[in-house]
């Protein structure tokens, strides 16, 4: 048997990760009254992602295992390499930590267009239509969501200095 490549392990620490959730799901306590029960969602998030992990291990499995580099990498020696290469994740961090701080002051739905946008933007570029589209789907992503959870599920929301009823 060949070596398990690094993403199959990955795969396989995600599904166990996703079996201990799922069990653990049971200890919801479940009230007396007639409503969906807690652990619904949760499950439902789970089985999606166990579903994702599957398919990330069968990838994994089925990969050319010539593609795979030994832990070879083109990047640069030092901390302008190593932020060059992790660029796209510390931005992501960057602008969630960011988003989380501005919550209580702009609100979820203003806050989630504008960490989406910029999100989009910084990832993606800002060259061309690019804006038009990325300020289409944030405010259509995000509204859909805000208005499912707001008026579909009744649940609170954040809703920031600016939307705050006086």
């Amino acid at each position: 048997m060949e070596r398990l490549n690094r993403d199959a392990v990955i795969a396989i620490t995600l599904l166990l990760f996703c079996g201990v959730f799922f069990w653990a799901s049971f200890d919801i306590r479940t009230p007396n009254y007639g409503v969906l029960a807690p652990s619904t969602w949760p499950r439902v998030i789970i089985g999606v992602l166990t579903f994702l992990s599957l398919i990330y291990l069968v990838q994994s499995l089925r990969g050319n295992p010539e593609t795979v580099t030994a832990g070879k990498s083109d990047r640069e020696p030092g901390i302008r390499g190593w932020v060059d290469h992790w660029r796209n994740p510390l931005w992501c961090f960057g602008l969630f930590f960011a988003y989380v701080a501005l919550l209580p002051v702009l609100g979820m739905l203003i806050d989630g267009i504008a960490f989406v946008y910029v999100l989009m933007g910084v990832l993606g570029g800002w060259d061309g239509k690019k804006p038009l589209v990325h300020a289409y789907v944030s405010v259509l992503a995000i509204g859909s969501m805000w208005s499912l959870f707001t008026f579909g599920l009744d649940v609170i929301l954040p809703t920031g200095m600016f939307m705050d009823p006086f």
